[in-house]
């Protein structure tokens, strides 16, 4: 149940970071026609625009990376073969992520709170825009970092179940 509700969720991301790639070649767009053709006048805003939706960009892309198991992993040893030692393997990388992102999101906080004092220079936006990005793909790097942790353990006590 919680894992299906969690792929549903993270569904809704992929289908949020379609919309804001696509979304990100309207500013950047604007931006080369500009500086190389002269056909529309140069404007300031594009850029930040481009940037703060890059941001999120990179953000949700992670959360996605971390629910699929393609982010924050290096492998240095291979993958073991033994229930016990890829429970291990599995698990060291799952919990050194869940630390780290609960990281981001206690400090996350302190940082949006940074962010909701500025504005940006040309689009005169609040920065909390994207500051609050950190706290939040922290939460969320927790909650399927945390899912992945419970699935190995689940998986590890099922094959040794099936041992014995």
């Amino acid at each position: 149940m919680i894992g299906r509700t969690l792929e549903t969720f993270c569904n809704g991301l992929r289908v949020l970071l379609g919309c804001l790639v696509a979304a990100l070649a309207i500013p950047v767009g604007m931006q080369v026609i500009a500086r190389y053709t002269g056909v529309i006048p140069v404007y300031l805003w594009t850029e930040e625009l481009a940037t703060f939706i890059f941001v999120w960009v990179v953000m949700i892309g992670s959360m996605v990376a971390v629910w699929d198991g393609t982010h924050f992993d290096v492998r240095v040893l291979p993958d073991a073969k033994r229930p016990f030692l890829k429970l291990l393997q599995n698990g060291f990388v799952l919990v050194l992520i869940t630390a780290f992102s609960m990281l981001f999101v206690w400090y996350g906080i302190e940082y949006a709170k940074f962010g909701s004092i500025q504005h940006s220079t040309m689009m005169r936006a609040n920065m909390i825009i994207t500051f609050i990005s950190v706290p939040i793909a922290g939460f969320i790097w927790t909650l399927f970092a945390g899912y992945r942790l419970y699935e190995t353990v689940a998986e590890y006590r099922s094959s040794s179940k099936d041992v014995s």
